[in-house]
């Protein structure tokens, strides 16, 4: 094999695959990148098993071939060239020879058969969008993934396609959130999977603003392909989440009594405000509404109190509810809409959030001291 590269495109690539190799690996190979050149593009692709990343950038291939490399070596040296041309050359014992200006390098690589291969899709299960939207939608949800492997089914975002609809969902069994987006969808490519927070994490990573972005899955994995105007490509495989998603319907409520409207920065910084004076034993705030007021209390023997006042159009009858302040900053610091809604039913009922668009976030109420 025999190429020259750029070292901004080969850093490119690298850095869009380096991510998920782990150093702590059994298998050698795990630790390496394969390096796949033909004609005018060079491929990059690295695994941890569960999730694979490749990504195709230019480069001028003089020889076709395949390799593997210890990524974390070939991206270390790369980083640090000062020249802007690279020329990589590998010989039949999979050395490979790197020059670029002055500096010389020669790195011991593996066969790339080796390499745990692709799996294949159909294509009849797919479905098209603009990267902008999967982006958005990922990080309205994202933040309420579960953690608690002991309930592994969600521990990852479960994606659902049907009815013209792409749904994503998010819940530990505290709160939950929820967007969905038109889109067109064949008969043959209806169908609902979970995927896993490391693949949620990369995706969230690697989308962009410009570009459309294809999925495609089986029963048991999916593979997203990310593409832009320029020609850059990054195709995303992962293994899904096995098990069935809890009916996250029954958790919405069906109808609201009180609906707040409320100016989002306004309330995300009186509530950050007020998440100060929370302590580990008294992790909540209150929130008490009278008429046309919003008041923001947070009150813990060992640290002291915050108080703060909002005006807002409430003409409701007095109600008190309380809340981890985390689980309502941490959607408010999703969103990017001016305006959002709370609407609340009783101090013992979820509360829901919601704003003029297909977004919903529902979060369970905390006991008033």
């Amino acid at each position: 094999m025999n190429l020259t590269i750029t070292k901004e495109q080969l850093l490119n690539g690298l850095q869009a695959v380096q991510n998920i190799v782990s150093t702590r690996t059994t298998l050698p190979i795990l630790s390496n990148v394969l390096i796949q050149a033909e004609g005018t593009r060079v491929t990059f692709t690295a695994t941890d098993l569960d999730v694979t990343i490749s990504c195709s950038v230019e480069a001028s291939v003089t020889k076709a071939g395949a390799t593997t490399i210890p990524v974390k070596k070939l991206f270390g040296i790369t980083r640090e060239l000062a020249n802007a041309e690279i020329e990589l050359e590998v010989d039949d014992k999979n050395v490979c020879s790197l020059r670029s200006g002055p500096s010389f390098f020669k790195i011991r690589g593996l066969a790339a058969e080796d390499f745990p291969p692709l799996p294949k899709f159909k294509d009849e299960k797919n479905v098209s969008l603009p990267q902008e939207k999967i982006k958005g939608m990922l990080r309205k949800t994202s933040f309420a993934i579960s953690t608690d492997e002991s309930r592994y089914v969600l521990n990852g975002i479960f994606i659902s396609l049907k009815e013209h609809k792409l749904t994503m969902v998010a819940t530990d069994g505290r709160r939950l959130a929820l967007a969905d987006e038109e889109v067109d969808l064949s008969e043959k490519s209806q169908g609902e999977f979970i995927i896993p927070a490391k693949t949620v994490n990369e995706l969230n990573r690697l989308l962009s603003d410009k570009g459309d972005l294809e999925i495609k899955f089986t029963d048991n994995q999916a593979a997203f392909t990310l593409k832009d105007d320029k020609g850059f490509s990054i195709l995303v495989v992962t293994k899904l989440i096995e098990g069935n998603y809890p009916n996250y319907r029954q958790v919405i409520p069906a109808e609201t009594k009180e609906r707040i409207p409320l100016a989002r920065e306004e309330f995300l910084h009186a509530l950050r405000r007020a998440d100060i004076m929370t302590s580990e034993k008294q992790n909540s705030v209150k929130l008490a509404l009278t008429k046309n007021n919003l008041t923001i209390t947070a009150n813990s023997p060992e640290v002291g109190e915050a108080r703060e006042s909002i005006a807002v159009n409430y003409k409701g009858k007095d109600m008190a509810i309380a809340f981890n302040p985390g689980y309502v900053i941490e959607p408010l610091n999703a969103l990017t809409n001016d305006e959002v809604f709370l609407e609340l039913i009783d101090e013992l009922s979820p509360g829901v959030l919601k704003i003029n668009g297909p977004f919903l976030y529902v979060v369970m109420p905390m006991r008033l001291s």
